[in-house]
């Protein structure tokens, strides 16, 4: 906007309708920036005219019950005597019926490279000791903590109120309070670093469908084991990812540069093709916040430190203004289609019963409703009742397409259900199947791929040893191939969609690629 200097009665109304209209499109948020022609050009506005555009702003939000906050502020060199300014501001809308905005972020990284710390500090507030002291309340079992690596798939939220301040942990509060009082909430996902832990990593990222990941890589080892085998997994998974070089406090500026070289290097080879922008300052951040979100070829770097808390904000500022990827058009197209709910977790809750994890695909989940799990390992669907939901550790009516939650399932029975089910609405006739064909690439092998072997395949939620029945056209892969191959899995049927992404390992085995014909 040029400036909204006293605006007359049907302008404002006008303005107001366009600010609803725009914080439905971003999904309860939206950036304005004050001072700048429809065509980019920049004028900047003097001191008077801002402050009266502002007063117009925050008038047009309170009718919509929306907060502002000031992104930032830059003076402008025009010929003129009178310092003229652009101010950028973020319009957020108060979350009405608990619906905040939820990102989902995966965090990747090598082991001991200070994913777990690093989410201690931000989901807690407060700093670390430098000897780990900020991630014992994220481990969950007592091998993790002592010998301080994760092994199982934590999550971690971090709220931002409406005007944008950090609510997290830190004033004791619980989850509960956490999500009342947050207008977008980012959960984070912490998985494993370490490698004999990969089949919990991969799980992670094709079940959880994270929006981004967050690759940490420690300053003073710089690239080393399994961080390059995330930086593919994100890549092949489609995953736009951010990188956060965590532990500056350790190393000399010059090592830390030496790290940053790296990464870049890697990062514009022609596998990758990603455009890397360093962030040192706020202006930085917004800009790579705003950037990330349109075009996943850009990949911002922070270096941080969760010791002395060095550029914590400047990642805080990030998070903050990251829009979410899918606009609420595609999602109210995907809560047209029928329920379908993916089962990521089991557990079996005293006085409640079995309840399970997961996210709902398409569709809309509402309390009391009656849906079908499957398939059983005789290729049947089970009819159930849902009888409560959380999101987040908080009480939630309606759960709609694209949100992850726990349904309660009352008195069913746990040992039919396990991963890699769905549970459906009866009426969708479900596609399930023992044989399938995928296209594939070969990533790595040590000897030939051939009929009769052997793999673990992952696709979504489903895992399972599948054997290769077929390559058509061939009669054995080597590394770098493609080729269409039929997998026939070994226990029992999955529900599986034609286009999925698949992923598939064995020993050093790797491959991608995604499903032609059921």
């Amino acid at each position: 906007q040029l400036k909204l200097v006293n605006p007359s009665q049907y302008r404002f109304e006008h303005l107001v309708t366009q600010m609803k209209w725009r914080l439905q499109e971003g999904r309860g948020e939206a950036v304005y920036q004050i001072g700048v022609e429809d065509n980019g050009l920049l004028v900047g506005l003097s001191e008077e005219e801002m402050r009266a555009s502002l007063k117009t702003l925050r008038r047009m939000a309170e009718k919509v019950g929306a907060d502002i906050t000031v992104l930032r502020e830059r003076e402008v060199d025009y010929d003129s005597d009178v310092p003229r300014k652009i101010t950028e501001v973020l319009v957020r809308k108060v979350p009405d019926n608990q619906q905040f905005l939820d990102l989902r972020v995966a965090v990747l990284g090598n082991v001991d490279s200070g994913k777990s710390t690093l989410l201690g500090v931000l989901t807690q507030g407060e700093l670390d000791n430098g000897r780990g002291r900020a991630r014992l309340n994220l481990f969950r079992h007592l091998h993790e903590i002592q010998s301080g690596r994760t092994s199982s798939i934590s999550f971690e939220i971090l709220g931002f109120n409406s005007k944008g301040e950090v609510v997290n942990y830190s004033d004791s509060r619980t989850a509960e309070e956490i999500c009342e009082s947050s207008s977008k909430m980012i959960t984070f996902i912490d998985l494993a670093g370490h490698h004999k832990y990969l089949k919990t990593t991969i799980f992670g990222l094709t079940s959880y469908c994270p929006d981004f990941a967050m690759l940490v890589v420690s300053a003073n080892t710089g690239i080393a084991g399994t961080t390059r085998e995330h930086l593919g997994l994100a890549m092949a998974l489609k995953v736009p990812f951010f990188i956060v070089i965590s532990k500056v406090d350790l190393c000399s500026k010059a090592t830390v540069e030496r790290t940053v070289k790296q990464l870049e290097r890697i990062l514009k080879q022609p596998g990758c093709n990603k455009l890397p922008l360093l962030v040192n300052s706020d202006d930085d951040a917004v800009t790579a916040a705003q950037q990330f979100a349109q075009s996943p070829n850009i990949t911002p770097i922070f270096t941080l430190s969760s010791v002395s808390g060095e550029n914590l904000d400047l990642l805080k500022v990030f998070l903050n203004i990251l829009p979410p990827l899918t606009n609420s058009k595609e999602q109210e197209e995907l809560m047209q289609q029928l329920t379908e709910f993916q089962v990521d977790e089991i557990y079996t809750v005293p006085e409640v019963g079995t309840v399970v994890g997961g996210t709902l695909s398409s569709g809309i989940c509402r309390e009391g409703e009656n849906l079908v799990v499957g398939p059983t390992d005789d290729g049947k669907f089970l009819r159930l009742k849902v009888c409560s939901i959380q999101r987040s550790r908080s009480a939630c009516r309606v759960l709609r397409a694209g949100q992850a939650a726990t349904l309660a399932l009352g008195p069913f029975d746990r040992s039919l259900l396990r991963k890699g089910m769905v549970m459906v609405s009866p009426e969708m006739n479900p596609t399930i199947c023992s044989v399938f064909e995928a296209e594939i690439v070969l990533l790595f092998h040590a000897t030939t791929f051939r009929k009769g072997f052997q793999v673990t395949v992952h696709v979504g939620n489903v895992r399972q040893t599948a054997i290769v029945e077929k390559i058509h056209g061939k009669d054995k892969l080597r590394t770098g191939e493609k080729a269409v191959v039929r997998f026939r899995f070994i226990k029992h049927p999955e529900y599986l969609k034609i286009g999925a992404k698949l992923l598939f390992r064995e020993g050093v085995t790797k491959g991608i690629g995604h499903v032609t014909d059921l």
